[in-house]
């Protein structure tokens, strides 16, 4: 699929929008200022493949944390900011790689050109952006409620101001927790301006449903070429953020790493116990770092021939199963060394 062509931004050293790689966020949430814990989970976000975190600054030691926190972590990190222009402000100076704020929520203009001018002499980006609950009171009155139309130029407005004051270094979120609204105003914001877009349904709920919800609106959005970076907004664990975030670009395309595995959806030709073994099978091979396609098939049906895309794989039988490369089979097995032998030969690969 084309992407959207954008204008590239950075966020530490990661860089935004153009043909860069589609990058995976996340929002700590535990208590910034509470260094040993926000590090820890950041850590294990990094394990999962999480490219850029968020956190809230809420007050000054919040602001003061960023520091020990970059000392010990790998990933750049953005500064989430309501209302206090000064926490931007200590958020920049304390050495934060980019900040997602409003400027139309922080205070007057002065207050603003303070935060742009430390943003430029920094080179940091500032992530705007408008929730369906958060648009202003005058662009509801003048475009009957909440809409695409309603969000997206509630959203103009405060990139004008930044643009007023010659700042560009801006990418851009419209999210809501409703996902045909979602779609339809990065659609209309993506005809007017070409600054990068982040990716994402607002509140979408606990892990299943809203794995679901995000998986289609930015899915789709994806699939149309927009969007440039993207976080998944769960009830949950961060780490289930960016585990599916990354499986979406994986089902798309978009990201070439890691495992995949596909499996069928078990019938009555089934005559092993495939759910555990695909269930197993995720768990032994979540560390596997090499990029390699699985399948794991309940019959012969849906083995070698259906299954010839995969790298690897295997098919199973009545108490034995086969393991075939590239749809070629290789070997035949007792069910009950299925998956052993498959992790060998995934090893030797």
């Amino acid at each position: 699929m084309e992407r959207r062509n954008t204008r590239v931004i950075k966020v530490g050293n990661v860089l935004i929008g153009g043909d860069n790689p589609i990058s995976v966020q996340s929002m700590t949430n535990t208590v910034t200022k509470d260094v040993e814990n926000t590090v820890k989970q950041i850590l294990s976000l990094e394990e999962a493949g999480c490219d850029i975190i968020r956190s809230a600054i809420t007050d000054i030691d919040d602001a003061k944390a960023i520091v020990e926190i970059k000392e010990r972590i790998n990933i750049p990190i953005m500064a989430d900011i309501q209302y206090d222009y000064r926490l931007a402000l200590e958020s920049i100076r304390y050495g934060i790689d980019g900040l997602r704020l409003n400027p139309g929520n922080i205070g007057s203009l002065d207050k603003v050109r303070e935060v742009v001018k430390a943003c430029k002499d920094k080179g940091i980006s500032i992530r705007v952006g408008v929730n369906s609950g958060s648009i202003k009171q005058e662009f509801l009155d003048k475009y009957n409620g909440v809409n695409e139309n309603s969000m997206v130029y509630s959203a103009l407005e405060q990139i004008r101001l930044l643009e007023d004051m010659d700042f560009n270094l801006i990418k851009i979120s419209l999210k809501a927790s409703n996902v045909p609204l979602t779609i339809k105003a990065y659609e209309k914001m993506s005809k007017i301006v070409d600054y990068p877009m982040h990716l994402g349904i607002t509140e979408a709920g606990p892990i299943w449903r809203g794995t679901v919800k995000s998986s289609v609106g930015i899915g789709s959005l994806l699939s149309m070429g927009i969007g440039d970076t993207i976080r998944i907004s769960l009830t949950g664990d961060p780490v289930e953020e960016v585990k599916v975030g990354r499986e979406i670009l994986k089902s798309l395309d978009l990201l070439r790493d890691g495992l995949e595995i596909i499996s069928c959806p078990t019938c009555g030709r089934t005559h092993i116990d495939l759910i555990k073994i695909v269930e197993d099978a995720e768990k032994r091979l979540e560390g596997i770092g090499k990029h390699i396609k699985v399948a794991i098939m309940g019959c012969a049906v849906n083995g070698p021939g259906e299954a010839r895309e995969a790298d690897i794989g295997i098919a199973g039988g009545h108490g034995e199963g086969l393991i075939f490369k590239k749809g070629k089979i290789i070997k035949k097995v007792k069910e009950s060394e299925l998956l052993d032998e498959l992790i060998k030969e995934i090893e030797k690969m």
